[in-house]
């Protein structure tokens, strides 16, 4: 995590949910490049989790915009929306890691490629560590 935003916590917090939902993005594609014979099923299904994980992408940023154009004179409600948002990601990458931890045990096209098991066990570590930041970062301000 970058720790150079000192007070400026939205756009720290902002920053790695930016960062971390362009990565379960781009997860979904490897995880579908890798497994060449992934039953159509969780290919669909990886399919409509990119795009939800690139709307929130989305969100993030404008959100980032809201921020920097606020002149970090951040407003109450604004602070309570990026906590919401902060926590909804946390919530969606709970939910993209039962998906991952589903297709790693059910799909018989992981069952038989190692090397996919692997990577989607990274991939699930890399999502707790967002969830750790975020956690984190939420717990810190409810203190």
């Amino acid at each position: 995590m970058q720790f150079y935003y000192g007070s400026q916590m939205p756009l720290r917090i902002l920053d790695e949910a930016e960062f971390w939902k362009e990565q379960e993005s781009e997860h979904t594609v490897v995880m579908r490049e890798l497994v060449t014979n992934l039953e159509s099923e969780y290919v669909d299904a990886l399919k409509r989790w990119e795009e939800v994980l690139n709307t929130t992408h989305q969100h993030v940023k404008r959100f980032i915009e809201s921020v920097v154009r606020s002149n970090y004179n951040i407003s109450p409600a604004l602070y309570n929306q990026v906590m919401e948002l902060v926590t909804f990601c946390l919530q969606e990458s709970v939910a993209f890691i039962q998906f991952c931890r589903q297709v790693k045990n059910d799909s018989a096209a992981v069952k038989g490629n190692p090397t996919a098991k692997v990577v989607i066990d990274h991939i699930i570590d890399e999502s707790e560590y967002f969830i750790g930041i975020a956690q984190t970062i939420l717990y810190e301000q409810q203190n």
